[in-house]
C-alpha cells in the first residue's frame, strides 16, 4: 500500500488519499501519474479517468454511483458531481467456493464463559429488568438508583463528586471555572465478584401505538431474557398496558421451552403501594443475585461464540481498515464453527448480488431479497430510500453515497458463505455467518443483534460513537490512530496501522480474534463495558435507516 494513496479494487475507478493532498500536486500510482486539480482531504477519493454525466462510478468493485456532470481526472469526488446509483439484484445459482483462511493457531484454543442450562455460553454474567411497559420507567430508575452503587456498578461517582464540588464553590463564592473534575474514582468493591452488572431495558413502547409494535416488543423483550449474557431477570408490569407479562411470558416460552433462568414478576396494579413494589423487586432480586454469584467461569471452545459486527460513526477509512480486519476476523471466527451476525440493511445496499451469490442455497437468497425489497419498499413509500442513509458526518469523512458505505460495511462479514437470513429478534441457530435484519441506526442495530443472540460485538467507528448494549460487551474499534487516540477512552482497538501500511488487514485481524477471547473470559473489559454504555432501541419496524 502507498503511503499516499490506494486503489481499493482493480475494477474501481476512483482513489482513495490516505493523506491530505493539495490541488495542483504530483501523486504516483501504479505506474500512473495524476495531476490533481482541487484540494483532496484524506479519506476522500479522486477519479482515475475524465468523466461524463452518466458515467458510472466504481468502488470496491461494484458500482456506487453515476456522474452528474463532467468530471475531470484528478478531480474531487463530491455529493454535487455523483449521486448514488446500484445494480439490480436477482437469484442466479448457489455454487459459491470460500477460500478458508487458516485457524491452525487458533483450533484448540478456549474461553472462561458461563454455561447455561441449554448448551449455550455467556461472556458475561448480568441480572435484567425488564419493564413490559413505559410506564416502569421511572420505577426502573429508582431501582437502578439504589442498587448500582450499593452494589458497587457505579461509574458516575466522578461527575457527582464534581458537581458536589461545585455547589461547594458557589455557595462559599468561589469561581467555578477553577474547580477541576479530578481523577476518575476507582470501582466500588462487588458485592457478588461474578455478577458483572444489573442492566436495565427501559424503553418507551409496551403500550399506545399499534398492537404489532407491542408484540415485536414482546419478542424482543424475550430474546434479551433468554440471552446467554443474561442469568436471571426481574419484570416490571403496570398491569393494564398493550403488552400483558402473559403475551411476554408465552412468547419466551416460544422462543426458549426450557426456560430456567430466576424470572420474578411485579405487578404494579396488584401491589398495595409503590414502596410494597419496590421494596419486594430489590429484596427478591438481591436473593436472585445471591444464587446467580454461585455461578463461575469455565471454558468453553470458540465455536460458542455468536459475534456480532457492527459500524457507527463510519468515514472513509472504515471499508478499507477496520471493517475488513474485522472481516477477517469474522471469517477466522466461522472457520472455528462460531457464529456471525452481519446486520444494518440500509447498509448492505449495493452488495446484494454479492450476497446473494454467497448465499449457501436459493431459500436462504429468496428470504434475503424478500427482506431487502421489503424494507426498501417501506423507506420508499414515505420519500426516502436507502441512498438517503449516510449521515453529515460519513459525508464529511468520504462516505459520498449509500452505495460506497454500503461496500465498504459489508467487509465487516467477511467472505464465508451466508448460512442464514434473521428477521428482526430471531434467533441464530446455525454457526456460521448469519444476515441480520435491523436498520443502520447503531443503537436500534445494536439492540438487534443481540436478540438474535450476540454474545459480543465488535464496533468500527471512523469518527468515534460511544454506543453499547446491556447484554452484549461491545468492542470499539477504530479506523485510524488519530481518533483511538483523541478518544481513547471509548476505543479498545486501533486499525490505523493498516492505513499506515505497518501491519496487514490479517495481521490486526489475528489481533481483533485475541481481543475478543480476552473480552470473553472477562480478561479484559471492553470501555463500552467499563462506561456503563447501556443503549437499547426497539425497532418499530417504520422508516429507520
Amino acid at each position: 500500500m502507498s503511503n499516499k494513496v490506494l486503489k481499493v479494487h482493480p475494477n474501481d475507478n476512483v482513489i482513495v488519499a490516505l493523506q491530505d493532498i493539495a490541488k495542483g500536486e504530483t501523486v504516483i500510482y501504479n505506474g500512473s501519474t495524476f495531476q490533481i486539480v482541487d484540494d483532496i482531504p484524506a479519506k476522500h477519493k479522486f477519479f482515475e479517468n475524465d468523466m461524463d454525466a452518466g458515467d458510472e462510478v466504481h468502488m470496491y468493485g461494484v458500482l456506487v454511483g453515476k456522474a452528474q456532470n463532467f468530471i475531470p481526472r484528478g478531480g474531487l469526488m463530491t455529493t454535487s458531481n455523483i449521486k448514488h446509483a446500484a445494480d439490480p439484484y436477482d437469484y442466479r445459482g448457489s455454487n459459491y467456493r470460500w477460500q478458508v483462511p487458516d485457524v491452525s493457531k487458533f483450533k484448540d484454543r478456549t474461553f472462561n464463559g458461563y454455561h447455561r442450562s441449554d448448551g449455550k455460553v455467556g461472556t458475561a454474567n448480568y441480572w435484567l429488568f425488564v419493564p413490559t411497559v413505559f410506564c416502569e420507567n421511572r420505577n426502573m430508575d429508582v431501582i437502578r438508583e439504589a442498587l448500582q452503587n450499593e452494589l458497587g456498578y457505579e461509574v458516575t461517582g466522578k461527575y457527582k463528586q464534581y458537581a458536589h464540588n461545585l455547589v461547594e464553590a458557589y455557595k462559599n463564592g468561589k469561581q467555578i471555572e477553577s474547580i477541576d473534575i479530578g481523577p476518575t474514582q476507582p470501582h466500588l468493591k462487588r458485592v457478588f465478584k461474578n455478577v458483572d452488572g444489573i442492566k436495565f431495558l427501559n424503553h418507551q413502547g409496551g403500550c399506545g401505538g399499534i398492537r404489532q409494535d407491542s408484540a415485536i416488543l414482546s419478542k424482543l423483550l424475550a430474546a434479551y431474557a433468554d440471552h446467554p449474557n443474561v442469568a436471571g431477570v426481574t419484570v416490571l408490569s403496570l398491569g393494564c398496558q398493550n403488552l400483558q407479562t402473559n403475551d411476554f411470558l408465552n412468547d419466551l416460552k416460544q422462543r426458549n421451552p426450557n426456560f430456567d433462568k430466576p424470572l420474578y414478576i411485579f405487578e404494579q396494579q396488584q401491589s398495595q403501594s409503590e414502596e410494597q413494589l419496590i421494596s419486594d423487586a430489590i429484596r427478591k432480586t438481591f436473593e436472585g443475585l445471591i444464587e446467580i454469584n454461585k455461578l463461575e467461569r469455565k471454558p468453553a471452545s470458540l465455536d460458542k461464540l455468536c459475534v456480532g459486527v457492527k459500524c457507527g460513526g463510519s468515514d472513509g477509512f472504515s471499508g478499507i481498515s477496520a471493517n475488513p480486519a474485522v472481516g477477517y476476523c469474522s471469517d477466522l471466527l466461522v472457520a472455528l464453527g462460531a457464529k456471525v451476525l452481519l446486520a444494518e440493511f440500509p447498509e448492505l445496499c449495493g452488495v446484494e448480488q454479492q450476497l446473494v451469490d454467497r448465499s449457501v442455497d436459493e431459500p436462504t437468497a429468496r428470504k434475503f431479497m424478500h427482506l431487502m425489497k421489503s424494507y426498501e419498499e417501506i423507506v420508499s413509500r414515505v420519500g426516502s430510500g436507502f441512498h438517503m442513509n449516510p449521515s453529515p458526518g460519513n459525508i464529511k469523512d468520504g462516505l459520498i453515497t449509500d452505495a460506497i458505505k454500503s461496500a465498504g460495511a459489508a467487509k465487516k462479514g467477511g467472505t464465508s458463505p451466508v448460512v442464514d437470513v434473521l428477521d428482526y429478534t430471531e434467533p441464530a441457530v446455525k454457526s456460521g455467518l448469519n444476515l441480520v435484519c435491523t436498520p443502520g441506526n447503531d443503537v436500534e442495530a445494536t439492540t438487534g443483534k443481540a436478540a438474535s443472540g450476540a454474545t459480543l460485538i465488535l464496533f468500527t467507528t471512523g469518527l468515534g460513537t460511544p454506543t453499547g448494549n446491556p447484554v452484549c460487551p461491545t468492542i470499539k474499534v477504530a479506523t485510524n490512530s488519530k481518533l483511538a487516540k483523541r478518544m481513547a477512552d471509548i476505543i479498545d482497538i486501533d486499525t490505523g496501522p493498516i492505513i499506515e501500511g505497518e501491519k496487514t488487514i490479517e495481521q490486526m485481524g489475528e489481533e481483533i480474534l485475541e481481543y475478543c477471547i480476552k473480552a470473553a473470559s472477562g480478561e479484559v473489559i471492553p470501555k463500552a463495558v467499563q462506561l456503563n454504555q447501556d443503549d437499547f432501541i426497539p425497532w418499530k419496524r417504520g422508516v429507520s435507516l
